[in-house]
């Protein structure tokens, strides 16, 4: 991948998060949420084992695949190392960079897209000339399906009829918003000629069924939760995408790739449904112990028939597919002893990172 590729506008994005800043967006998470999510399944009377350290690792929101994700992550390494997990949950990819960053999480997990901006300070004007430099890779997971659900009565059968339409991007900051708005740019509609609304996936999927909104962006790997849950009470629709408009969308920016939703996977769409993705990914920072970083990339891998969420996905053979930012010397480690080479997939500049990416993504 070129750094060229990161010229694609993205400046509609900013006009919310520009004043912030990616540091900025860490410090939102340097409290527990209130609401009491931030544990999932930990307690503070949790002690690591001999050599064993607490381990702070950011997900994303309760509604979406990285909370879940991460909780089984963190049952498979406290059984497997001495080592204890206190999963966050979080406004996911964006405020994640921050909060590695800021080195105020250890892992994270994040999309390809948003590593590879954050890592070569380009793309968004949140990085745009600063570089997050201790940003580093572990693996790649699964593809991160768009979702892009709507009111049956909306009357929305295409990209371009979203034109006045109230529209939920995703959290503000999240890697969604991010997405959302690429895509909406490539049919031609800026961020004036609809109505932004920002919520995580659970709140989205409320204003949905309560008829506030009429369209909601989505991004993770199918069956997402929020969704499931949505379609079980109210009547949804997910936008097929046409192949001119998934072209468009290919074509400004290279880390998407082509996409489809299995018929059946969600209650009422009993057909397949094109769309694009994403790819998931753990990330940490250069402030990490490499041995620990190879105990937690060694557990998860070495225990994948442990896994639920995404278990066709997530396996070794697959963890460098699509890496987009350099491996933290534990993780290469790691890959190297099972025969593979992050160098060879991975790197800031790597030009293959997107192209791998693709291959997978389009398997759904």
């Amino acid at each position: 991948m070129s750094r060229d590729i990161a010229s694609v506008d993205r400046r509609t994005f900013l006009k919310a998060a520009g004043a912030t800043g990616v540091i900025g967006l860490a410090g939102c998470i340097g409290e527990e949420p209130e609401n009491g999510e931030g544990g999932n399944g930990g307690n503070e009377s949790e002690e690591p084992g001999e050599g064993g350290q607490n381990v702070v690792w950011d997900a994303g929101g309760t509604g979406g695949t990285y909370y879940p994700l991460s909780g089984e992550f963190k049952t498979i390494v406290e059984d497997n190392t001495p080592h204890v997990l206190q999963v966050r949950s979080t406004g996911a990819s964006v405020e994640n960079v921050g909060s590695l960053a800021n080195e105020d999480a250890d892992f994270a997990l994040i999309q390809n897209d948003i590593a590879y901006f954050a890592a070569n300070g380009t793309g968004l004007e949140e990085f745009e000339g600063s570089p997050v430099e201790n940003l580093l890779g572990v693996a790649t997971l699964y593809p991160e399906t768009i979702h892009i659900i709507t009111r049956p009565g909306a009357n929305i059968g295409s990209l371009q009829d979203m034109e006045g339409a109230t529209v939920n991007t995703g959290d503000l900051g999240s890697g969604t918003q991010v997405n959302a708005l690429q895509i909406l740019e490539s049919a031609g509609l800026s961020q004036d000629d609809f109505e932004e609304q920002n919520t995580g996936f659970s709140q989205a999927a409320d204003q949905l069924s309560d008829n506030d909104i009429d369209a909601a962006f989505v991004v993770g790997g199918w069956p997402v939760g929020a969704v499931e849950e949505l379609a079980t009470t109210t009547d949804i629709q997910i936008l097929n995408l046409a192949q001119e408009d998934r072209q468009a969308v290919l074509d400004s920016a290279e880390w998407f790739a082509e996409d489809t939703i299995p018929s059946g996977t969600y209650q009422g769409i009993d057909e397949d449904v094109d769309t694009v993705s994403v790819q998931a990914m753990i990330a940490t920072h250069e402030g990490v112990d490499e041995s620990l970083v190879q105990d937690v990339t060694s557990a998860i891998f070495d225990n994948t028939d442990s896994l639920n969420t995404k278990a066709d996905f997530i396996s070794a053979d697959s963890a460098l597919d699509g890496m987009s930012i350099d491996l933290h010397p534990g993780a290469q480690a790691y890959f190297d002893e099972q025969g593979g080479s992050g160098n060879e997939t991975g790197g800031n500049e790597s030009d293959n990172a997107s192209d791998e990416n693709g291959t997978d993504n389009a398997s759904g």
